[in-house]
Order: structure tokens, then sequence, then C-alpha cells
């Protein structure tokens, strides 16, 4: 009888993470002023405030943006979740190893994002490829300059 518990609670607690809290968050983005335009890893979300439900073993970028405003932009972080716990107690190494492999191991930090939005012209913004170019008549001091424009 007790080698069947033993074997039970192995079966039921290995991935103990990934059981208890899932393999995805939840994170509530707003912002002030509201109605920005919300992007997440660069893949259209919403207006805030918006609930984004995201992968926990991916870093996550989060941007907000909104006409007349800079751009509001921060990286979630993973963490190791306080239910890796459980696995070091029931489940062992393959519990850890489900947890990690499915995400379940880790939370996001933030769990939600306030962006406050700085009213300001940021000029006219150029893409091409994986170079942005960003044209301002009054560039910030600390901003490294790396080339110009003259007519």
């Amino acid at each position: 009888m007790r080698r069947r518990f033993v074997a039970c609670a192995a079966v039921v607690f290995v991935g103990c993470a990934t059981i208890m809290h899932g393999t995805s968050q939840d994170i509530a983005i707003s912002s002030q002023p509201t109605a920005a335009a919300v992007t997440v890893d660069n893949k259209p979300l919403g207006q805030t405030p918006v609930n984004a439900h995201l992968t926990r073993k991916d870093v996550h970028t989060i941007r907000i943006t909104l006409a007349g405003y800079q751009p509001f932009e921060m990286n979630l972080t993973r963490h190791v979740s306080g239910w890796v716990w459980g696995n070091i107690v029931f489940g062992g190494l393959i519990g850890l190893a489900v947890d990690a492999a499915s995400g379940g191991l880790y939370e996001l930090r933030p769990d939600q994002v306030a962006g406050q939005l700085q009213a300001g012209k940021m000029g006219a913004v150029i893409r091409r490829n994986n170079i942005v170019v960003l044209l301002v008549a009054n560039p910030d001091p600390s901003w490294a300059r790396i080339g110009s424009l003259e007519r």
C-alpha cells in the first residue's frame, strides 16, 4: 500500500511547477496616457490597458507607443519559481527536467507593466531591414553620434 502511494505521488508531482501554475502567465499592461499601442516581441497585441498571455520559458520585450509621445520599452525576465521546491521534494530530477523543458520552472517579472509615456516629438523614423534611423532636431546629449546628414 505504501509503495503504491509513493509511486502515485511521484507520477502526480513530476513537473510540479508545470502542474501548479502552468507554462504561461498573464501580464497586465497599462500606460499613462491610455489607449497606446502595445506590441509584444514585435507582434501587435492591442491598446492599453490589455492583458498578455505569455509563455514562461521565454524572455519577452514589451513596447508601448502613442503618437506624440516617446515610446516605452521593457524586457520581462524569467526567474525560477518557488514551485521548484516541490520538484526537489517530490519529483526529483525528472520533475525539474519536465518543468525546465515546459517553462513551468519559471515565472515572469514584473507581472504588471505600467508604461509612463513622456510627451515629446520623436522626429522621423526610417526602418530598413535591421537598421533604424531616427531623425531629430535636438538630440539628447547622452546619445552617441555615429553620423550626420548635411544639405
